[in-house]
């Protein structure tokens, strides 16, 4: 299928949760809120017509401006050879997202990724914990208003140097 003809068995399925489409844009997807995705997830998994069998990327981005958080999915189906993605949208202050790991299981570790990195709570989750930096850090690196800790049970984290002023700089 085309991306313009996923976004209208989308739209024609699930016509009140669709909020924008961009089937002409580099990146085709539909825009949603993240209450829906479950529901959208699963028949974009599992209806014949669309198949979508591989979970390629989950990302996370945070849209501070606009107190908005939001996953982007990227997917694949292997036996029709098409490719969609899908950007799932919650609230900055309390980002909740249904885990769609039992569909995809790539979805596993890159929810926790997104979780640990932006703070994305991905509800039903079966381990959701950090997987990157240590249990006890605090905060999430990347969020956009991240301060950076200077130093991590007193070992330096952050040194800001002058680079030109460096002993072995090329001059």
């Amino acid at each position: 299928m085309t991306p313009q003809q996923i976004v209208e068995e989308l739209q024609s399925r699930f016509p009140s949760q669709i909020i924008e489409a961009h089937p002409q844009a580099k990146h085709p997807r539909v825009h949603l809120d993240a209450s829906h995705w479950r529901p959208v997830a699963e028949y974009l998994r599992n209806d014949p017509a669309l198949q979508f069998d591989w979970l390629a990327n989950l990302s996370g981005v945070d849209y501070v401006a606009d107190d908005k958080m939001a996953v982007v999915y990227d997917l694949y189906s292997f036996e029709l050879r098409h490719t969609f993605a899908v950007k799932a949208f919650c609230p900055r202050a309390n980002p909740h997202v249904p885990t769609v790991s039992n569909l995809w299981h790539a979805a596993n570790w890159h929810e926790r990724e997104a979780f640990d990195l932006f703070g994305i709570i991905f509800d039903n989750h079966p381990d959701l914990r950090r997987i990157l930096c240590p249990e006890d850090w605090v905060g999430h690196p990347l969020r956009k208003d991240y301060v950076f800790p200077r130093e991590y049970h007193g070992i330096p984290a952050s040194v800001e140097l002058d680079w030109q002023q460096q002993p072995n700089y090329p001059k």
